[in-house]
């Protein structure tokens, strides 16, 4: 189904597991999300890519015959886990893992909801 930008949140959220990650870093889609005080369960994943571009301070402290290699493979705190979702109550949104550590305390990475979309086809009404 398409789907396009409808609003844009990039907001802190809390991921429900059936069961945990094997790899925290390398996660799949969770079965639901935590956002705003509400729970939503993930009903269908629409879409689900990584990307491993390296970001602002990051992108200008590798030497470029390595930084080709490192957008395809990743690095350590590098890459995003990018799933498009459709949930129970028919809305769809962007939600993404971002593996960079927040600080010495918190290496793991955190999740975010990117926004919500809607579908093109109701677009069109």
């Amino acid at each position: 189904m398409d789907t396009i930008p409808s609003h844009f949140y990039d907001e802190p959220i809390e991921v429900i597991f059936d069961q945990p990650p094997l790899l925290e870093k390398k996660p799949d889609c969770p079965q639901g999300f935590i956002w705003r005080g509400e729970t939503y369960h993930i009903t269908e994943i629409l879409e689900e890519w990584v990307d491993y571009r390296r970001r602002g301070k990051m992108a200008r402290n590798m030497k470029p015959a390595h930084l080709s290699s490192a957008s395809r493979k990743g690095s350590w705190g590098v890459g995003r886990f990018c799933f498009r979702v459709k949930v129970e109550s028919g809305r769809f949104f962007e939600l993404y893992y971002d593996r960079a550590p927040e600080n010495v305390d918190n290496r793991k990475g955190n999740w975010f909801l990117l926004g919500e979309r809607i579908s093109f086809s109701d677009k069109q009404k």
